[in-house]
């Protein structure tokens, strides 16, 4: 099980990169995985293939009206049960109540 950030930007795509980050959005949607929107790119939690074929799908439906597409993938590979995208998030929300 892996949680996997990643993010897409076509380059020459002018400022505003919203419909592209919209066609991902759908695709990771109907995945089916867990994931998170950021503003600065979308967290996918699964099996190893699962997001891979995820984050390639929307690479390639960016890069269809793209000459050129930047794609930039971070990784947390760790064994154990899923669910660790919100246990991430709450074990820090937890500690801040603490405090």
């Amino acid at each position: 099980m892996i949680v996997c950030e990643f993010s897409i930007t076509p380059i020459g795509a002018g400022e505003s990169l919203s419909p592209y980050v919209a066609r991902c959005e759908r695709i990771v949607r109907a995945s089916g995985l867990p994931h998170v929107l950021t503003p600065m790119g979308t967290v996918v939690e699964g099996e190893w293939d699962e997001v891979m074929a995820v984050i390639r799908a929307c690479h390639m439906a960016v890069r269809a009206d793209n000459r050129r597409v930047s794609t930039l993938i971070k990784i947390d590979d760790r064994e154990g049960p899923g669910g660790r995208l919100a246990g991430k998030v709450r074990s820090v929300e937890d500690k801040l109540r603490s405090l």
